[in-house]
């Protein structure tokens, strides 16, 4: 027992010293590539494997981590509370892009999953990858499917979102701070949210919205565009 806290505590001090690192390092360095949140994961995966640790060893800490996903879900409200007069000013624009953009994050996984013929659990797993992680496990376990696997998909449609996005935000003209928020609050969630963040607090508060309202509207959602499709 005492060597399993022992094995705990090392994973937790561990991963939070690593991206305590990444994140000063992306402070002056701050390019997309060099996001803390895809830095750390990239060096503990490192570092798991030069060291032959299993990912069950590592959750032995991991897992105190991972029971402040239900406290995180709830604490969503805040932002959305916090922000109530921006979503009031921009109501229509904001409604309409998080309705759009999460409709078509969940059918293009699915499209995805059907042309790659991808197993049921796949299927299910791919299927809320813009939504934010706790929200995203929930909605996989729904329909009998992999929670681990949604965290996966979640990641690499954020970190994706974040390297790539700025890029395509430029390419198709979006300047506002509206469209910003937009587009990385929807499609690449907490991560993308934090991103929007260097382009002013303005877009990130549309981000922290839409981030929110995409949860929300994916629990909605999801048992129609399974339906839909299946």
């Amino acid at each position: 027992m005492m060597v399993a806290a022992l094995v705990g505590v090392m994973m937790v001090v561990t991963t939070l010293a690593v991206f305590l690192i990444m994140a000063r390092l992306y402070r002056r360095f701050p390019l997309p590539f060099l996001m803390p949140a895809l830095t750390t994961t990239f060096l503990l995966v490192i570092g798991l494997l030069a060291f032959n640790i299993s990912y069950d060893t590592y959750m032995i800490g991991g897992q105190w981590i991972d029971h402040l996903l239900g406290p995180a879900v709830v604490s969503l409200a805040y932002p959305l509370y916090r922000q109530r007069h921006v979503l009031a000013r921009y109501l229509a624009p904001i409604l309409t892009g998080v309705l759009v953009g999460s409709m078509i994050g969940m059918a293009s996984g699915l499209l995805f999953a059907k042309v790659f013929g991808f197993s049921e659990d796949l299927v299910y797993a791919v299927l809320p990858k813009s939504v934010t992680t706790p929200v995203a496990m929930q909605i996989t376990s729904q329909f009998g499917g992999a929670p681990s696997l949604a965290v996966i998909f979640v990641m690499v449609a954020g970190y994706s979102g974040v390297v790539f996005g700025p890029y395509l935000l430029k390419a198709a003209g979006l300047h506002s701070f509206i469209g910003k928020g937009m587009g990385m609050g929807a499609a690449s969630h907490a991560i993308g949210t934090a991103k929007a963040y260097e382009f002013g607090e303005d877009a990130a508060s549309v981000s922290s919205i839409a981030m929110t309202l995409s949860a929300i509207s994916g629990s909605v959602m999801a048992p129609f565009i399974v339906w839909l499709f299946y």
